[in-house]
């Protein structure tokens, strides 16, 4: 038996960057972006911009039957399910998920959730890198609260959001299935 070769010594933590400062999030703060996407209104609680592009974390409040169509993405993505239960269909097969799991999403794998509870839910969701807080921006509404339904929108407005949205899935690395 052969010893294994000799490791390197963990490079050291690098010093403090002062330039990043202590985030302090509360859902119902008048000073959060809420926004309603895919029949939900998503509150960022910590912006990609406050970790230096680690990871968002967003609160959920997903109305009855709200949710996103199949889709993917090249990012890791985790959801812990705080009020209610979804429906939730990963590569294909459909569970339903209670208040007090976890999920985790492996990047690029397809994945859906839906509420059929007929009862609101909430959700933390948290993905790494950053980046699904700035898509949610670009293609949502803002609205005043985390419980804020989404602006009723014309035909024509919701044609002119799918056409955005598509415009924008490559930039945020997701594809809908």
């Amino acid at each position: 038996m052969t010893d294994p070769a000799p490791s390197q010594p963990p490079a050291p933590i690098p010093d403090d960057d002062p330039r990043r400062a202590l985030t302090v999030a509360t859902p119902d703060s008048p000073t959060l972006r809420h926004v309603a996407v895919a029949g939900g209104t998503y509150t960022i609680l910590v912006s990609g911009a406050q970790t230096a592009g680690r990871y968002c974390l967003i609160d959920m409040h997903i109305p009855a039957g709200g949710g996103p169509p199949p889709h993917r993405h090249d990012f890791e993505e985790m959801f812990s399910l705080l009020e209610g239960e979804l429906d939730f269909t990963f590569r294909g097969s459909v569970s339903t998920v209670k208040a007090g799991s976890t999920l985790n999403i492996p990047a690029n794998a397809p994945h859906a959730f839906k509420n059929v509870s007929g009862a609101a839910v909430r959700m933390l969701c948290l993905c790494t890198p950053a980046g699904q807080d700035a898509f949610f921006l670009e293609v949502g509404d803002l609205v005043e609260s985390r419980t804020a339904p989404p602006p009723k929108l014309t035909p024509e407005a919701i044609a002119e959001r799918r056409k955005k949205t598509a415009s924008l899935l490559a930039k945020y690395r997701t594809e809908m299935v």
